[in-house]
């Protein structure tokens, strides 16, 4: 491969990354996920604004969200070692591109990173 199609081919992988992460940031800003936090009780309160919910309706839509929100928190528990994994490769694949100082503050940026995943809590990990 040619020096300037191996640019390429990089620029187009960290194009992507940017892109992604873009609407990854976009997607959780804008459904109140980052900003707010989930709030089950705002929710249902929208919904019966909205919706013209009666009491009873209202308090079967809660305890469907509580429960599914258990059965999400599940799946993010049992798929969370998976994520881990592709993290991991990612970075590792990332970082054999990088110059050894590049690299360097790479690490940097990605411990920044994990720093604030943890601070932020268990469904963003």
């Amino acid at each position: 491969m040619t020096r300037r199609a191996y640019l390429y081919f990089v620029m187009t992988f960290i194009l992507g990354i940017l892109v992604g992460g873009a609407g990854v940031l976009f997607y959780g800003w804008h459904f109140g996920r980052w900003h707010r936090g989930y709030d089950k009780d705002r929710i249902v309160r929208h919904m019966t604004r909205e919706l013209r919910l009666s009491e009873p309706q209202a308090q079967q839509i809660s305890r469907i969200m509580e429960e599914s929100g258990k059965r999400f928190e599940e799946l993010r528990r049992q798929h969370r070692p998976q994520f881990d994994a592709l993290r991991k490769e990612s970075r590792d694949r990332i970082r054999q591109v990088l110059t050894p100082e590049q690299a360097a503050k790479f690490d940097e940026m990605v411990r920044r990173l994990d720093e604030r995943r943890k601070r932020a809590g268990p469904s963003s990990r």
